[in-house]
């Protein structure tokens, strides 16, 4: 083999090294970022705890969002998406386990309740998103938004959840928390 070949050799090993370390590089680093995402609510513990500190970490956001004034559209458009990510990843969560499983509890009809709730939070988050950030309008509408999540935050924290945790034994309690902190990593 000639040197000039050796050397094109030697490029291609080392570009095709390259390469796969930064692959996985960024595997790696999606994957902290989700655990990261992740770890407050799988430390708050069993399921119903850590979707009511996810409610919590939400109502937070929207505190920072009525914060703002009708300049602030850089931080609106921010803290929007923020609060969008966190409310899909936990509805997410909420749909593919939580309320499936009261469904096969027998709590069918304030299921698909909630679910439908669900929908109206993604209509709020399209008309704000449509919507200018300095529309006089913009804050009045998160605040309604406010109202309906915090209402369906309580029937779920005070009456819903309750009712399915004293439903299930402490093995399924703990395989809902399992699988619930599974779905919310595919999100987070």
């Amino acid at each position: 083999m000639t040197n000039e070949a050796q050397q094109a050799a030697s490029t291609g090993r080392n570009v095709a090294i390259g390469a796969a370390a930064g692959i996985i590089t960024g595997l790696l680093a999606n994957l902290v970022r989700k655990a990261v995402v992740q770890a407050p609510t799988v430390a708050a513990g069993s399921w119903d705890k850590a979707l009511a500190a996810e409610h919590a970490a939400a109502l937070k956001l929207f505190d920072l969002l009525e914060q703002t004034n009708d300049r602030a559209t850089m931080r609106r458009r921010v803290l929007l998406m923020q609060l969008k990510h966190a409310i899909s990843k936990h509805a997410f969560q909420e749909e593919n386990v939580v309320y499936a499983k009261m469904r096969d509890e027998g709590l069918t009809e304030a299921a698909d309740h909630l679910n439908h709730e669900h929908g109206y939070v993604k209509q709020y988050f399209f008309d704000l998103g449509e919507m200018s950030k300095s529309d006089p309008a913009w804050l009045p509408k998160l605040k309604e938004f406010r109202a309906l999540i915090e209402e369906h935050m309580r029937e779920e924290e005070e009456d819903l959840f309750p009712r399915l945790r004293d439903r299930l034994s402490d093995a399924q309690n703990k395989h809902i928390t399992a699988a619930m902190n599974t779905q919310g990593l595919k999100l987070a």
